[in-house]
């Protein structure tokens, strides 16, 4: 009777002989995990990180971000990133939305060149399509943190499908896909160019294109929420184990490596960047532990899968102290970097910790794992035989996405700006979210605010009061901004 049951079930046109179940069950939960980074991980960190007139708005930057990536992605975009070859570094466009494309096993066409063969992983298209799109979507929301407190929305509303369309797609396509990047032999295990060199670099160029925030903002930016913030940043530290440990595209070894090396890092940078801060500043910052966090994910991210253990650790400790000293040190010494307000540093922790895990990986890549996750033959770091050849090569992998992310991100945001502004008014920044959405994250006024009847809509209670106003006249004003209150 079981083995009856079986052998009906290998049968079922939704079990097909090539489809494997593991692979697909973990390839959905690290695309899910992956998700969770953004939705709610980068909403709610943003949300909290940020002083509190900006919460809504910048929480809602990265939703609109991930929604907006979506339909983007399923209309043109995968097919832009892993379908078949247009140029070198750029693929055909085409939908992503019939069945008799999402139901087939996966592909990537533009893989196959020579001795590398085509990468086929054993679950259908569909598992692809969303995978690929997480990833794609917490690129523009990483993107964000660079603009935020001063992006005009509908400027963003715009940007936000075209970037992923003309830039995301070439960097992903030619590392990931099948470009002229991926069969020369440039490593980027899981996106320490793709997604983070690549979001780190636009979002500094968005940020000196749309201009700096007001100068009492860049002066006191404070969070809102620190226990929020870092919630946040656990759930993008627990979603990494799906970002890393699904890009082998398999529940394999390299999958189990990766999730270990990238816990292994994200520690080790942290406890290198909070000791940095004692050493230098005299007690430790938990804004900085969050940002050693991060750095430390970001580094492993391109050899997660294809270094041992203790590399990892290395890793870490680079990663820890080399953008930390670029954002401490470095920062306030060279002029480009303290004329563009790059609102969470994206460009230290992103474009720096990635470009070095690119390097690294050059040289602590084993040949062995390589083996197991590239199909690309011959590939090994150059502690491992490699030579300064991969070196080279990863130094020149940078270098392009850098190019394109500038010139691209330059030339979408030029074009914006001649329909709407790329910059909230003045007298929009003054005022924060209500100014913007017309909503606030808190019934509450503070930052250091001065009570104002005319701006708060308040209604004015009749009668004395003392120094610093009646209870009841105070939350009368709450009252007034939506909240109801009974005494």
């Amino acid at each position: 009777m079981m083995a009856a049951s079986g052998a009906y079930a290998a049968q079922l046109p939704a079990v097909p002989e090539w489809l494997n179940k593991g692979d697909n069950a973990w390839q959905l939960t690290a695309a899910t995990l992956v998700g969770i980074q953004s939705m709610p991980g980068l909403v709610v960190l943003y949300g909290s990180i940020v002083k509190k007139k900006w919460a809504v708005n910048s929480a809602f930057m990265a939703l609109y971000a991930y929604a907006s990536s979506l339909l983007v992605w399923v209309l043109a975009g995968f097919r832009m990133a892993f379908g078949e070859r247009l140029l070198p570094f750029w693929g055909k466009a085409g939908v992503a939305l019939s069945q008799g494309y999402l139901v087939r096993r996966a592909s990537l066409s533009a893989t196959a060149h020579g001795a590398t063969p085509r990468t086929e992983p054993l679950y259908p298209e569909a598992t692809l399509v969303l995978f690929q799109f997480e990833f794609a979507a917490i690129t523009l929301v990483l993107l964000a943190g660079s603009v935020l407190g001063r992006m005009n929305i509908k400027a963003w509303m715009a940007f936000t499908p075209l970037w992923l369309l003309f830039s995301y797609t070439v960097g992903a396509f030619s590392i990931w896909g099948g470009g002229f990047l991926y069969h020369w032999g440039v490593i980027d295990y899981s996106g320490g160019y793709v997604i983070h060199l690549s979001s780190g670099v636009a979002g500094f160029t968005a940020a000196y294109w749309v201009g700096p925030r007001l100068k009492s903002d860049r002066e006191r930016f404070s969070p809102n929420n620190i226990l929020l913030m870092i919630a946040g940043g656990g759930l993008l530290w627990m979603g990494w184990a799906g970002f890393n440990g699904g890009a082998p595209y398999a529940a394999n070894i390299a999958a189990s490596v990766a999730v270990l090396n990238t816990n292994v890092s994200a520690a080790t940078s942290l406890l290198t960047w909070t000791c940095l801060d004692v050493i230098f500043f005299g007690k430790p910052s938990v804004i900085g532990a969050v940002q050693g966090m991060m750095t430390g994910l970001v580094c492993i991210t391109p050899g997660a899968g294809l270094v041992q253990t203790w590399a990892a650790v290395i890793m870490g400790v680079f990663a820890g102290s080399v953008p930390w000293f670029t954002m401490m040190i470095l920062h306030k010494k060279v002029a480009l970097l303290t004329r563009v307000d790059d609102t969470l540093g994206v460009f230290h922790t992103h474009a720096v910790a990635g470009l070095l895990g690119g390097v690294l990986t050059g040289l602590l890549a084993t040949p062995e794992l390589l083996e197991i996750e590239s199909p690309v033959p011959g590939l090994r770091g150059a502690f491992y035989g490699g030579g300064i050849r991969q070196v080279g090569k990863q130094l020149a992998g940078a270098a392009f996405v850098v190019a394109w992310n500038v010139v691209a991100t330059s030339l979408i945001l030029l074009a914006i700006g001649l329909l709407v502004p790329l910059r909230m008014p003045e007298d929009q920044l003054m005022i924060g979210d209500d100014a913007a959405h017309g909503e606030e994250a808190y019934a509450l006024w503070g930052d250091g605010e001065k009570f104002d009847a005319t701006r708060h809509d308040a209604v004015r209670v009749a009668g004395g009061m003392d120094r610093e106003g009646s209870a009841e006249q105070r939350l009368s004003g709450m009252g007034a901004r939506g909240v109801t209150i009974q005494l």
